[in-house]
């Protein structure tokens, strides 16, 4: 069970209730459930899921009333137990958490702390809760249900869609934030990009004069920080997940639906397409194209483009097969030189 100090559950759900949220087929429809729970935690008034091969023992002495399996797995699951049949189980685990523990958001009052500084030009929607010490300057727009974490600042002309969550302690200048996006706390956003010119008698600074355009439904992690762009806007297109502590230079343009792992670093003037995935700690060097569908492992270093599809591995990197392939070769050069 969740701790309650930090999370609210709501009322116990019937199976029915649970099938209807999750959109699968269901039997003993009258069951109560009280909670969801691990597999190897939970009780019979509780649910889980399974997902995950590595967990097949914990699946097959589970104790939990109800468990969304695949079809597959149906004989993994224990007497006493109720199948829930579904193709994706974590995600419809994830629908019925969502039901059992409500956004923190959803209770939160709708009230402007006393402390808040807003400026008069600003544009402020119906319900917005705006926390302690923040700051909105001249120009804001604010759209409705828009949450603003304490000790935030929101820097002139900035504008939030409907439904958005600001977090704690973050800065935002120079942006435009779709609806039902959400910024973590600490985030960096439209700030001036790493743009300078450089020659024997030193540095100029490069004026940054684009935006930071962020689309709908994305969420960007803990202390990410997103630069303005030079002159062409660095834009994040819809649905992308951006992880904690993930750097993205100016004028970078990505797709929809990417999920970038933390302690990323995009150069400037990369393109991303749509559906793109980086794991952690990955460098992309600036002025790439990296196409629609392109996964790239941890801790690569990527140099060229890469085209859509493909799977990249290794710094420099390239496709995993040859990544693979040289980690074999070299495997058996150290063995030969071991004999």
């Amino acid at each position: 069970m969740a701790d309650p100090r930090f999370f609210q559950k709501s009322e116990p759900l019937s199976l029915s209730a649970i099938c209807e949220i999750a959109g699968v087929a269901c039997e003993a429809a009258d069951v109560i459930i009280e909670d969801v729970a691990p597999l190897d935690t939970a009780t019979s008034k509780e649910l889980s899921f399974f997902d995950n091969k590595k967990y097949k023992e914990q699946l097959t002495q589970t104790k939990a009333g109800a468990v969304f399996v695949r079809e597959g797995d149906l004989t993994l699951v224990p007497t006493g137990t109720h199948a829930l049949v579904t193709k994706s189980p974590y995600k419809a685990y994830a629908l019925t958490a969502q039901a059992f523990y409500k956004s923190e958001f959803e209770n939160k009052p709708t009230e402007v702390a006393p402390s808040a500084i807003i400026a008069k030009t600003a544009s402020i929607g119906d319900k917005a809760s705006i926390a302690a010490n923040v700051v909105i300057e001249d120009d804001v727009e604010i759209g409705e249900n828009v949450f603003i974490g304490a000790n935030t600042v929101i820097g002139k002309g900035v504008v939030l869609g409907d439904n958005v969550v600001i977090g704690e302690n973050a800065t935002l200048s120079h942006c435009m934030i779709d609806d039902k996006t959400r910024i973590y706390p600490g985030c960096r956003i439209g700030q001036d990009g790493f743009g300078f010119s450089m020659d024997a008698s030193g540095f100029a600074k490069v004026p940054q004069l684009g935006r930071v355009l962020i689309g709908k439904n994305c969420e960007i992690g803990a202390n990410t920080a997103i630069d303005r762009g030079a002159g062409p806007d660095t834009i994040i297109g819809d649905g992308c997940w951006l992880d904690n502590l993930v750097q993205i230079g100016h004028n970078v343009q990505m797709g929809q639906n990417c999920v970038i792992v933390s302690q990323t670093g995009i150069a400037g003037s990369t393109k991303i397409g749509n559906f793109v995935v980086m794991g952690g700690q990955v460098g992309i060097a600036g002025h790439l194209n990296i196409g629609d569908g392109v996964q790239i492992g941890a801790k690569s270093g990527v140099m060229t483009d890469i085209p859509a599809g493909q799977v990249h591995m290794g710094a420099p990197s390239m496709p995993k097969m040859d990544f693979m392939k040289q980690v074999a070769m070299l495997r058996k050069i150290v063995n030969k030189k071991n004999d």
